[in-house]
């Protein structure tokens, strides 16, 4: 599966009204914890048909992070059936990423 490029136009179709877990990265370009959590996201959107995965730029998206309260980046959330079941903020292991799925 490929990474979605999440924007508030296209969040609710793509997060919330999703048949499937949500896994939502928002980072920013700049940010180097961010680029070390990236490719582990691609990794698991590559692994895992079963979830949607999707990425939301910070610097792009400003309503989205303040929505969610995201004050430090990379950020993870993670959807379910519409509502927020989980969420870590800063760089974690591809291991620690799976277990917020679970």
């Amino acid at each position: 599966m490929s990474v979605h490029t999440i924007t508030k136009e296209n969040f609710d179709a793509l997060v919330l009204q999703s048949g499937k877990p949500v896994l939502v990265d928002f980072w920013a370009p700049w940010c180097g914890p961010c680029r070390m959590v990236s490719p582990i996201v691609d990794e698991i959107a590559g692994e895992r048909p079963d979830i949607t995965v999707g990425k939301v730029n910070v610097d792009e998206q400003p309503e989205l992070a303040m929505q969610f309260g995201v004050m430090s980046i990379p950020t993870l959330l993670v959807f379910k059936d519409g509502q927020l079941s989980q969420k870590a903020v800063g760089a974690r292991p591809k291991e620690d990423l799976l277990k917020l799925l679970e």
